[in-house]
């Protein structure tokens, strides 16, 4: 098998100040360990020879333009879809392959808001809580209607709901089983203002309780505004990894852009 072009980059890195130590990571501590890892589709390189540490309770951000390779990212992280080459680890056990015990630990909003459409909301959740191995899903399923504003639509369809009320709906299931890491690819992406509004509370709110949240983004001041770390992707490689105070809009623009 071929081997990926590496470029040579400058990586900038810089860890919130309570984390940064002169010692090797504490591996017990972190959500995220990714050493050299690689991804091929056919004969093109998406990620390559990435290298990414995300201690328990980080809100990352993770930029770049289309193609940069943020969505593969987020679908190996999951577990969807394998790495060619490298290792990858979350929670200190290897995740090289499919593991049901991490991806219980795992919550996932993506492009796709995953509900049965001619199912209520409350069915929709009570069913993915079953499928998640929860206790008592109707209680979980209407904790959750409630923490994202849907208790009066809980019996409606969802092919009557809007896209903002599709996307709260999409985070209650991603959520049902109380997972510790939550991947977003582009959550707020076609949503009005007050639903962008409620989704960045809800964003604060997990990671004010410990949540690790990795947000694939777009919106370059929105993400230093939201997380505590930026990470930019360029052709599928880390470019650039620093507190969200040690940088700013401009300087990062010109990261996710620079040819």
């Amino acid at each position: 098998m071929d081997e990926p072009e590496i470029r040579p980059v400058t990586v900038l890195t810089a860890q919130p100040a309570h984390e940064r130590t002169d010692a090797v990571p504490d591996t017990a501590r972190l959500a995220v360990r990714m050493v050299g890892l690689c991804k091929r589709f056919d004969e093109r390189w998406v990620l390559r020879d990435v290298n990414l540490d995300v201690p328990s309770g980080t809100y990352l951000a993770l930029l770049g333009a289309n193609g940069a390779g943020k969505s593969t990212l987020l679908h190996t992280l999951a577990m969807l879809s394998p790495a060619t080459s490298g290792t990858l680890n979350l929670f200190g056990l290897s995740a090289t392959r499919p593991a049901p015990a991490l991806r219980a630990r795992l919550g996932m909003i993506g492009h796709q808001p995953m509900l049965y459409r001619d199912l209520s909301a409350i069915e929709n959740l009570i069913f993915f809580g079953r499928l998640y191995g929860v206790s008592r899903p109707r209680q979980r399923a209407e904790e959750m209607l409630e923490r994202v504003g849907l208790t009066n639509r809980a019996r409606s369809p969802v092919k009557t709901f809007s896209r903002g009320m599709v996307q709260r709906l999409a985070i209650a299931r991603a959520l049902m089983h109380a997972p510790d890491l939550i991947l977003a690819d582009e959550p707020f992406s076609g949503l009005d203002v007050p639903s962008v509004l409620a989704l960045q509370r809800l964003l604060a709110e997990l990671h004010a309780e410990g949540k690790t949240i990795i947000l694939a983004n777009h919106d370059i001041g929105q993400s230093l505004d939201l997380a505590q770390r930026v990470v930019v992707l360029r052709s599928g490689q880390v470019v650039s990894d620093r507190r969200t105070l040690d940088t700013d809009t401009d300087q990062v623009t010109r990261e996710v852009i620079e040819a």
